[in-house]
């Protein structure tokens, strides 16, 4: 079976015996707050239980190193909407330990990408259109600075609030430990 009829037959029992009643909330975050994270797998589940979060509590968004690419990206757009359309007041950047961001070797991944049949005339074609895919690629050392970063993009955004809070943190993925890069507050 593959992995789409796994999921499909999931949802269909999931759907019939109404296990979707536990997760029912509306699309206002209880807590007012949104949240830029990685996407990283062990967080997941650990994320909310090391914050307090439930259903319902706070809007999350995910990338790659929760890092602000471009300040009028997809990313910032979404802080936007979580803010002025659904009533968040807070926003929340959070990195983590062992990121598969940091250190992310952008001459390996080409080549993956070469591997999977990315041909070299689509990599010039990119090139020639001014798109730097090494900067594109390139990973972080530094979590903390990472978050840092993030977190000034947003706070400097022309379109984000002065009197919203933005806050920095670093999780550790194998403890849940949290630790504070900017405090919003302050």
């Amino acid at each position: 079976m593959s992995l789409l009829n796994e999921i499909l037959t999931h949802n269909e029992q999931f759907v019939e015996n109404q296990e979707y009643r536990n997760f029912q909330t509306d699309k206002f975050p209880d807590k007012k707050l949104v949240v830029l994270s990685c996407m990283d797998t062990r967080l997941v589940e650990l994320l909310p239980k090391a914050l307090n979060f439930k259903n319902g509590d706070v809007k999350v968004i995910k990338n790659a190193g929760a890092v602000i690419a471009h300040p009028f990206g997809s990313i910032v757009r979404s802080l936007v909407v979580a803010v002025y359309e659904l009533g968040a007041e807070e926003i929340l950047v959070v990195g983590h330990h062992d990121c598969g961001m940091s250190g992310m070797d952008p001459d390996r991944t080409i080549s993956s990408m070469k591997q999977r049949g990315i041909t070299e005339e689509t990599l010039s074609t990119l090139e020639h259109a001014g798109i730097d895919l090494h900067k594109w690629l390139e990973g972080f050392k530094n979590v903390s600075e990472t978050v840092a970063h993030s977190v000034s993009v947003i706070q400097n955004h022309p379109l984000i609030a002065k009197d919203i809070p933005v806050h920095g943190l670093v999780i550790d993925p194998a403890t849940g430990k949290l630790d504070v890069v900017v405090d919003g507050y302050k």
